[in-house]
């Protein structure tokens, strides 16, 4: 195993942002996993598992030991009648376990195309976008347990899934790292297209038959037109979570804003578009130095060339700020502040 020293995390995530780890490794296997996480070097500090870096905005130097998960495999391991149960290694890339399953037919995770990020953080963050959400195909997940050196299975129900939340975010944060999750995808299609743009793209695209290969298109077309390339422009997508209100307290901002972006999700909540929100208070293109709010999607908070993520960071406050004093509700944000 090569422990490196004093590493720029640059490249590891996708805000771009430079910060030093004291100590950098990768592992590729379970042992190297187990090794490392068990070393009794006392001068390795805090621990902190990396996927795609790219839910994740670093603020400082990182004075621990930073371990990239670089554990790879896709496989069918079964099959009934109504659903292939496909597993994947936590460290695959998100959108190319997504491309294997459109070009093998199984059907579930085309609207989770291009996401970014490995297939590990999927269950962390229950990743979701036009209407599906990891929660609606998955199976089982593996870990493991730091504190017991030992793996565990947890099913759908164990994971306590939630709107961008599951229980290693809180509960179990920093106790377990996720090996492999299994998906339980479709042999037949359940086509989900009602939502957002996706039906006004395949008509552009001028689809007459729909398939999981057609929808999938049509969400990168979608995404791509509203958020940067991260390999062009820092960013880490969802800067916000779309807050959850009453539906009292959505009346009161639809009586003053009719095309208040919202949607019921009880009969008594309502799920408010948190881009909506910030771009009534002004943020949308917003720049301040290299730090800014991206100007097709003020969701999205970004990179330029050379911000800090302290600066980052700070316009994210600045913006939860403008949103609590305008409209009364206090932004979440989705991203980890490190």
């Amino acid at each position: 195993m090569n422990i490196q020293q004093n590493i720029s995390l640059k490249p590891f995530n996708t805000f771009n942002i430079d910060v030093v780890a004291k100590k950098f490794t990768t592992f590729s296997s379970v042992n190297e996993l187990e090794e490392v996480v068990h070393s009794n070097d006392p001068g390795i500090g805090k621990k902190l598992i990396l996927g795609g870096g790219s839910n994740v905005l670093f603020t400082k130097n990182f004075e621990g030991f930073v371990l990239k998960n670089n554990l790879k495999g896709i496989e069918l391991v079964k099959e009934d009648e109504t659903f292939y149960y496909v597993k994947a290694a936590a460290g695959e890339i998100w959108h190319n376990f997504v491309l294997h399953c459109i070009n093998n037919n199984y059907a579930g995770v085309e609207n989770l195309s291009l996401i970014p990020g490995t297939v590990g953080a999927s269950p962390i963050q229950n990743i979701g976008a036009y209407g599906v959400e990891i929660k609606d195909v998955f199976y089982e997940l593996e870990a493991y347990n730091i504190s017991d050196k030992c793996m565990q299975t947890f099913s759908l129900n164990d994971c306590e899934f939630g709107y961008r939340e599951s229980i290693f975010k809180k509960k179990y944060k920093d106790q377990f790292v996720i090996t492999s999750v299994t998906y339980k995808l479709l042999k037949k299609p359940q086509y989900a297209i009602a939502y957002g743009a996706i039906e006004k793209e395949l008509n552009k695209m001028q689809v007459t038959e729909l398939s999981i290969q057609a929808i999938s298109e049509a969400i990168c077309t979608i995404r791509a037109s509203k958020l940067p390339d991260t390999k062009l422009i820092g960013n880490a997508g969802s800067f916000f979570k779309n807050p959850v209100v009453s539906k009292f307290r959505w009346h009161v901002i639809w009586e003053q804003y009719r095309d208040i972006a919202a949607y019921p999700v009880s009969d008594m909540l309502y799920k408010i578009a948190a881009g909506w929100l910030i771009e009534q208070c002004g943020w949308k293109g917003y720049r301040k130095g290299d730090a800014g709010c991206n100007p097709l999607q003020a969701l999205v908070l970004v990179n330029y060339g050379n911000a800090t993520g302290k600066e980052i960071f700070d316009l994210s406050e600045e913006i939860i700020q403008s949103v609590k004093s305008k409209f009364g509700i206090e932004l979440e944000r989705e991203v980890n502040i490190i």
